[in-house]
C-alpha cells in the first residue's frame, strides 16, 4: 500500500511541474496521426500515413529554442482502398522505391500565443525540400499511462502545401493541387 501512494505522489508531483528546458520527447505513433485530404472531382479523399517517428525537444521556457524532428515512411500511406495505396506508392505519387522517406526538420519554433506555435522548418518529399511553416497548439504535458512517464500533447497541426512543387503532377483536372496535412501528435519522455 505504502508504495502505491508513493507512486502516486510521485505522478502528482510531475502533474505540477512544467516541462523542464529541452525536455526530448518521442512521438508516439500509436497515439497520433499524421493525415492528408486532396480534392479528387467534387469531393476530397482522405489518407494517412501509418508509420512515423520523430523527436520533439521542448523549452518551456523560451519556445525559440524548441525543435521539431520528424521522418514519414512513404510506404506507409493508407487510404483504405488497396489499389489506390498501390498507385500512390508508384513513381506517379510518391516513388516510394526511390524516396522512401518524408521529413521535416524544423529551423525555428514561435510561440505567437499562449499555447500557439508556428513551427518552421524544412519538408522534404520525393527527394525535393520547401521551407513551411505549421501552425500547432502545444496541449501541454501530463503524467502519462506508466510510473514516471510524461505525455507531451501537440494538436491541430495542419498546413496546405501544393503537390506540383514537389513533383506530383499526376493526374491534373481530376486531382487538386493542394493537399491539407493534419497533424495531432502525442509524445512521452521518462
Amino acid at each position: 500500500m505504502r508504495h502505491s501512494f508513493r507512486t502516486t505522489l510521485a505522478i502528482l508531483a510531475l502533474a505540477a511541474l512544467p516541462a523542464l528546458a529541452q525536455d526530448s520527447y518521442k512521438i508516439d505513433p500509436v497515439h497520433s496521426e499524421v493525415s492528408f485530404k486532396v480534392r479528387h472531382l467534387l469531393a476530397k479523399t482522405s489518407g494517412r500515413f501509418a508509420k512515423f517517428s520523430g523527436t520533439i525537444k521542448v523549452d518551456a521556457a523560451d519556445a525559440s529554442k524548441s525543435s521539431v524532428e520528424v521522418t514519414i515512411e512513404a510506404a506507409s500511406i493508407a487510404t483504405d482502398n488497396e489499389g489506390r495505396d498501390k498507385h500512390l506508392k508508384s513513381p506517379d505519387f510518391f516513388d516510394v522505391e526511390k524516396f522512401p522517406t518524408i521529413t521535416f526538420k524544423s529551423t525555428s519554433v514561435k510561440e505567437v500565443a499562449k499555447g500557439k506555435l508556428e513551427v518552421t522548418g524544412d519538408f522534404t518529399l520525393r527527394g525535393v525540400t520547401k521551407r513551411i511553416t505549421i501552425p500547432i497548439t502545444n496541449a501541454g504535458t501530463q503524467p502519462g499511462m506508466q510510473p514516471g512517464s510524461v505525455i507531451a500533447g501537440f494538436i491541430d497541426g495542419a498546413v496546405t502545401i501544393n503537390r506540383n512543387d514537389y513533383g506530383i503532377k499526376y493526374g491534373p483536372g481530376v486531382l487538386g493541387d493542394d493537399v491539407a496535412i493534419s497533424l495531432n501528435i502525442e509524445a512521452g519522455k521518462k
